[in-house]
């Protein structure tokens, strides 16, 4: 399972790839709102960094000014990744961008019909918010679970990218279930490389090595 990080902050970005964790990343306009600059600067700056797909969003909700800014996102760097709400106008953009040969990531998603029709407009990930889902009393990886159901039998190629982590749990059971890429803040991707034993271990190996006796010089 490929990871991304879910941030627009360019110092998380650049720790996670330190770590060579990073595949990616997505951000959204709330996590570019919070770095105060311009989208366009942000997105740049970030495709300079990072390999993979990035992920920027379309702030529009018509047909047209959809497919316009999807068009200038796509003109920043070869490795965006537009992304389009799941709207009936957001559908025709996403048809219209994979002729083109534009990638899309369809985001707010939030069930397994709305996956379906995402992959049949021709999109290359799609993003359903697990963590959104528990937030308002559903599984939000039970639908994970069964987009890959509805994508496996019709053998879909879209993408599915899990959004909205909100713990290590949503990883593991991402990787069980065999989703493709988990999106996830620096915060999870901390959480994800400690245990409380390895730091046990460690601080019992490290006494240990105290007390080795010094070999002369």
């Amino acid at each position: 399972m490929k990871i991304f990080i879910d941030t627009a902050d360019i110092a998380e970005i650049r720790e996670a790839a330190s770590l060579g964790l990073l595949d990616g990343v997505t951000t959204n306009p709330t996590l570019v709102a919070a770095t105060g600059r311009p989208m366009r600067d942000v997105l740049a700056e970030i495709c300079d960094l990072v390999d993979g797909p990035v992920s920027g969003e379309v702030l529009s909700t018509t047909h047209d000014e959809m497919l316009e800014e999807a068009h200038e996102l796509a003109a920043i760097a070869p490795n965006i990744v537009v992304k389009i709400p799941l709207i009936a106008e957001g559908l025709r953009v996403v048809k219209e961008l994979t002729a083109e040969g534009i990638r899309t990531n369809v985001t707010l998603c939030f069930s397994p019909i709305q996956a379906l029709l995402a992959a049949k407009a021709g999109a290359t990930y799609i993003s359903p918010f697990v963590g959104r889902l528990d937030d308002v009393g559903h599984d939000g990886m039970d639908t994970v679970a069964q987009i890959l159901e509805i994508y496996n039998n019709y053998e879909i190629d879209t993408e599915v990218l899990v959004a909205s982590v909100r713990s290590p749990v949503h990883v593991l059971e991402a990787l069980r279930l065999g989703a493709d890429v988990a999106t996830i803040p620096l915060k999870i991707i901390h959480q994800l490389i400690k245990h409380p034993l390895t730091d046990v271990g460690l601080k019992r190996f490290l006494e240990d090595a105290a007390k080795i006796p010094k070999g002369k010089r």
